[in-house]
């Protein structure tokens, strides 16, 4: 795939992200991360909790806000102060998936209310009928029937519940949908279903996701190039299949050897990989964020970017 030639549709450039009011508690849960989405693509964003994968989510959505650097969605910056109808336009154009459920719908309201928040919040319809219809249409596309719409959603189950929060994105008619962890509070057998659909909804309405979470296998199946993120610090991102077939950052090779082997006896003989930040030597020789290969950039100093151009080079 030749991304060089592609439309970037989101960009996040050096972007910091830091909590606490005292500078002296200040606590940076994003350092100075960058990496560009182009129109069309799954870009999923992997690492433990704790990793700021979830911050630089709502940071995107304007939820947390940012210490340094630039957002730009479509050529515009948009973090920071921004007008009225630049935020109106951001509220259709990207929205989010959260990963529980349960807690991020509103159990005293009906499905017909809380797919038709956004609706509301930017008045997005001319009149009565086309909100209904609106609400009916997208509990349609996420296979659910419209008369669910007149129900609360402690009736549904844990992977209808999703489908409503999915339901709640898609009525605005978004370009760029955040998924946080979409499927880890599912059940395992529901997982494969809420992926499909997400894939399915790409295709049918060409939506760009960014999709976050903790579970290397299931972002493989879903995406079309991964970032690794360790400590707010993104420290490889390749082309999915690149990664998993060579992986060159040692945190990324430990986390591609906790996945689960399907072959009981494989997964009792496998060697873990435990990443050890003693392994680098940076007191002198800085890291940098730099392209190893072709559309394949490492977090890593001038020693360490040596010895990868050799796995590299050994594997082609």
């Amino acid at each position: 795939m030749e991304y060089n030639k592609r439309e970037v549709l989101l960009e996040v450039n050096n972007l910091c992200i830091e909590f606490g009011r005292k500078k002296k508690n200040r606590f940076r849960a994003v350092d100075n991360v960058t990496f560009e989405i182009y129109k069309g693509e799954t870009f999923g964003l992997v690492g433990e909790s704790g990793s700021g994968k979830t911050t630089i989510g709502r940071a995107i959505m304007r939820l947390n806000e940012t210490s340094k650097g630039d957002i730009i969605f479509k050529g515009h910056r948009i973090n920071g102060k921004i007008g009225k109808e630049m935020d109106k336009e951001l509220t259709k154009e990207i929205q989010m998936i959260f990963q529980d459920p349960m807690a991020s719908l509103n159990e005293r309201a009906k499905v017909d209310y809380i797919v038709s928040e956004g609706l509301y919040n930017i008045k997005n319809y001319k009149n009565e009928k086309e909100r209904k219809e609106k609400v009916e249409n997208a509990l349609l596309d996420v296979g659910l029937i419209p008369e669910f719409a007149s129900r609360f959603p402690h009736e549904f189950s844990g992977g209808q519940r999703q489908r409503i929060g999915i339901a709640r994105a898609l009525v605005m008619e978004p370009e760029f949908i955040i998924a946080d962890e979409p499927i880890s509070a599912l059940d395992v057998s529901i997982r494969a279903q809420v992926l499909n659909l997400l894939s399915n909804l790409q295709k049918k309405k060409g939506l760009t996701y960014l999709f976050i979470a903790h579970d290397l296998s299931v972002v493989r199946f879903i995406s079309d190039r991964i970032g690794v993120i360790r400590k707010g610090k993104i420290v490889e991102l390749a082309e999915t299949e690149e990664l998993f077939q060579h992986p060159l950052h040692p945190y990324t090779q430990g986390l591609l050897s906790a996945i689960p082997l399907p072959d009981p006896v494989k997964e009792k003989h496998k060697i873990l990989k435990v990443y050890d930040p003693k392994c680098h030597d940076y007191d002198k020789d800085k890291p940098e964020w730099v392209e190893i290969g072709r559309n394949h950039f490492v977090l890593a100093n001038k020693r360490e970017q040596e010895q990868y151009k050799k796995v590299l080079k050994e594997f082609n």
